[in-house]
């Protein structure tokens, strides 16, 4: 089945198989060497990008659509993943404004307007993070592309995405401290500087180089190995591992680090 062919399918059936008017999108942060992205998607038939999303399949939770939904996107399994708000806005998704003639000229895709998916949608937020230098981006059947984005450069967004991807954002640098959000961005072994450089990336903001590791130490967060990584002449800093136990005790206490 071709593209087309497996659009044409969704709009006509799709509502055998996903639950009408509920969908979810994705917003999928990106993080590699002091640099945070976001995943955005060009959809076919409308000018602009908008989160990666889509339906929750009647045999699937709304977690394991989720899942299913960032890996379709990136090519990676079992990334981090929380769900972070509900948007249910009457006028979130304009339909009139898609472009039908830019799908094809002469198609089942006319019966659009009287589709399933015309109607007040309500969309399931959650946020993912990533090395993006990891990920292998695929749009879906109904995306033109799928690519990284500068966190600071995102343009006006379709529907509501800009308001997700800034809630998203939010949430994200809130559950930093009490998420084990880091953990799935850094190597099982690191030095000081990557970690604070993960806090201070995805914070957005300045942390104290001497006191926040050195805090996560003292706490028994990070434990210091007996090993060093050789990064230039007379430069070979000491490598650390997270205390997994210590390190999800904190979590639950809600332990700040800034």
């Amino acid at each position: 089945m071709n593209a087309l062919e497996e659009f044409e399918d969704f709009i006509v059936n799709g509502y055998k198989t996903y639950i009408p008017h509920v969908c979810i999108d994705c917003a999928i942060f990106g993080y590699h060497d002091h640099r945070l992205k976001i995943l955005l998607s060009q959809f076919e038939g409308l000018d602009g990008l908008c989160l990666p999303g889509g339906y929750i399949k009647r045999t699937e939770t709304m977690d394991e659509a989720a899942s299913r939904i960032v890996e379709e996107r990136t090519s990676i399994k079992g990334l981090y993943l929380q769900q972070y708000k509900t948007f249910g806005g009457p006028d979130r998704v304009k339909f009139n404004d898609f472009d039908l003639d830019r799908f094809a000229k002469d198609t089942v895709l006319t019966k659009l307007k009287s589709s399933w998916l015309i109607d007040q949608t309500i969309s399931i937020g959650y946020y993912a993070i990533t090395d993006f230098s990891l990920s292998k981006p695929q749009p879906g059947f109904m995306d033109r592309s799928c690519d990284w984005y500068d966190i600071d450069k995102i343009p006006s967004l379709l529907f509501d995405h800009n308001q997700m991807v800034k809630n998203a954002l939010q949430v994200l640098r809130s559950q930093l401290y009490y998420q084990p959000i880091a953990q799935n961005l850094l190597p099982e072994k690191f030095t000081l500087t990557e970690i604070h450089a993960v806090y201070e990336t995805i914070l957005g903001k300045k942390l104290d180089i001497r006191n926040f590791p050195k805090k996560m130490a003292f706490l028994g967060l990070i434990t210091k190995l007996n090993e060093k990584r050789n990064i230039g002449p007379h430069r070979a800093p000491f490598l650390y591992t997270f205390n997994k136990k210590k390190y999800k005790k904190a979590l639950e206490l809600g332990v700040t680090l800034s």
